[in-house]
């Protein structure tokens, strides 16, 4: 993808048909090698099908952002190759995310667990994992590239899955206390999916505190929006429209602020439905019902609503005084909307 050197508009469209494309010659690529290794290409095809099989590609669009908002011009092959390693990486914490929660379906398809059994897909995220280094290491980054970003991608990494562990840790007993779920929604999600890709992308570009600063203020606030929203959607969302079962965070019994704050509000009875069907693997539709009346009840889902909007305008005021370029707060703008939309 060729971009004009002083850039007037952000394509996220694209940015993603590029990332798409490296990672379409990186896995080929990976399967030839495999072959002539005399070793499985399954492993690598799977993958490969997963990447295909859907995805926004938020992350390396953010990662490309944040490294035009850093000064970069354009998006050269090693700056998407460190965008779509994030990706790559993406795809590891999906695929043993899924696992945990034995989950049947992702993006509308069964879950790479239930195609190839769990016992590969264990091996197949592995391998997605060592994939993701092999992107940033492969990318012809500078020493000083990489000097400035590999920090950034360890700390990413390992508080994505710190994140989760919180989330493993506190499920099935979810409490009245927003504090630990909103705890695990900066780790697990709001860091890896907003912050940290934008301060990689600006990594590259030799991006001084200010500007981290600024895409910090403003990649929290949106992370955790993004988080309260799929938190939302998890109970209330469509599975049509979101490719997942509308049980499986309840049945999970996930400890969401939307739980703490409908049992820090729920009377005795209101308590009661959601200690009996939160949680229970073996829910109903009709006990998901309850819980659901109980949420809209309690007002802990109009709560959340008012959480995103309140993150989302942080994050929107981080931009108005930062010195960001103006094709870059645009697309910034535009995705504080687009991945916080409400579609339930």
């Amino acid at each position: 993808m060729n971009a004009p050197a002083a850039a007037a508009y952000f394509d996220q469209g694209a940015v993603r048909r590029a990332v798409d494309a490296t990672l379409d010659d990186f896995l080929a690529t990976q399967c030839r090698s495999a072959h002539r290794r005399g070793l499985p290409q399954q492993a690598a095809q799977a993958l490969s099908d997963f990447l295909g099989s859907g995805g926004k590609r938020v992350r390396p669009t953010l990662c490309v952002a944040g490294w035009q908002a850093a000064g970069g011009t354009g998006t050269p092959d090693p700056v998407l190759k460190a965008a779509a390693s994030l990706e790559m990486f993406h795809a590891f914490a999906l695929i043993h995310d899924d696992i945990i929660d034995a989950s049947d379906t992702r993006r509308g398809r069964p879950t790479l667990h239930r195609q190839v059994g769990t016992e590969a897909a264990i091996l197949i995220g592995d391998l997605a994992l060592v994939f993701a280094d092999q992107l940033l290491h492969s990318a012809r980054l500078t020493p000083t590239q990489l000097t400035a970003v590999l920090p950034v991608a360890d700390h990413l990494r390992a508080d994505t899955i710190y994140g989760q562990y919180l989330d493993m840790s506190h499920a099935r007993q979810p409490t009245p206390d927003p504090g630990p779920a909103l705890t695990i929604t900066r780790y697990k999600t709001a860091k890896y999916t907003i912050e940290g890709p934008l301060l990689l992308g600006a990594a590259l570009a030799g991006a001084d505190d200010a500007l981290r600063g600024t895409l910090s203020a403003y990649g929290l606030p949106m992370g955790e929006a993004f988080q309260l929203r799929d938190d939302l959607l998890g109970v209330f969302g469509n599975p049509d429209d979101t490719g997942k079962p509308a049980l499986d965070d309840l049945r999970e019994g996930k400890a969401t602020v939307l739980m703490a704050l409908a049992l820090r509000s729920a009377d005795r009875t209101q308590r009661r439905i959601l200690r009996d069907h939160v949680g229970n693997p073996h829910l109903t539709d009709d006990g998901a019902r309850q819980v659901r009346t109980v949420l809209d009840d309690t007002g802990a889902r109009a709560t959340v609503e008012e959480m995103i909007i309140r993150r989302r305008q942080r994050a929107l005021s981080a931009l108005d005084t930062g010195t960001l370029p103006a094709h870059i707060a645009h697309a910034l703008r535009s995705m504080a909307f687009s991945t916080t939309a409400r579609t339930t």
